[in-house]
């Protein structure tokens, strides 16, 4: 293989839960040592940018918090960048300190966005009805991910998707994504190392997030058997990653 840009998902690939992939930081620290160019991309909407960066410090990695590319940044950015600053947030964590930082209006009154994101216990009947009465009065839908699904030490949880599919079946809205797998997402990833889609390879457990959004996007896609990755799930979807690992270990293999 040549040598290429990463872009490496980081919930699943990199940690699971509160423990590092075995392997995983010396691959990094492999990849760094010999000038490939990394970014470290991650759906997750519980952590603000900052609070991310600073577990992977504290896992033992060595990386830059301008090597992280997340997509509740990219939200805020998109609310920014449409000439409004209103948003009804449904998520929960910090992720609310990338809208702040962005000069975003958190409201429930009259917003000019809803922008949902994993919200865990936060999805309940109020705060999803109260999202689908925003919608059906002109608010805009803004999904930062819709991942049906993530691991945790504790086994599979559902993710942002299945709730972001509900409000828009409810409201017949469709939701603008910006997270992974939009191609607007991998799209400002790819510039913000700059790099081109040929050059770039995806390392993720996703089959769909990770893998599928790669392909669309031009990019090789890896996906590894660590995280959300489930036995017969390629031959089930029919999406064929370039190649399969049991971790992101086996990468040194390659280069």
């Amino acid at each position: 293989m040549q040598k290429e840009s990463f872009l490496i998902d980081i919930n699943g690939v990199l940690y699971i839960g509160r423990e590092p992939v075995e392997g995983a930081i010396g691959t990094i620290d492999y990849l760094k040592e010999r000038g490939y160019n990394l970014r470290f991309i991650s759906n997750a909407t519980r952590t603000c940018k900052e609070t991310l960066y600073k577990k992977l410090l504290d896992l033992g990695f060595d990386i830059l918090e301008s090597e992280i590319f997340s997509a509740p940044p990219a939200a805020a950015r998109y609310i920014r960048n449409s000439g409004k600053n209103r948003c009804f947030l449904l998520a929960t964590g910090d992720v609310y300190l990338d809208f702040e930082r962005e000069g975003i209006t958190l409201t429930q009154e009259d917003p000019n966005f809803v922008v949902v994101g994993d919200a865990g216990d936060k999805f309940n009947f109020e705060n999803l009805n109260r999202a689908f009465n925003f919608l059906v009065e002109g608010t805009e839908l803004i999904a930062m991910e819709k991942d049906r699904y993530w691991r945790t030490s504790e086994g599979l949880m559902l993710d942002a998707g299945p709730f972001v599919t509900a409000l828009e079946y409810a409201t017949g809205k469709k939701a603008v994504l910006v997270g992974k797998p939009s191609k607007t997402f991998f799209k400002l990833a790819l510039e913000d190392m700059g790099s081109k889609p040929e050059r770039t390879t995806v390392i993720g457990d996703d089959i769909f997030t990770d893998i599928r959004g790669a392909k669309v996007s031009g990019m090789r896609g890896i996906l590894v058997k660590t995280g959300k990755y489930r036995e017969g799930i390629v031959e089930k979807f029919g999406i064929k990653p370039d190649r399969i690992l049991e971790s992101i270990s086996g990468l040194k293999e390659l280069l």
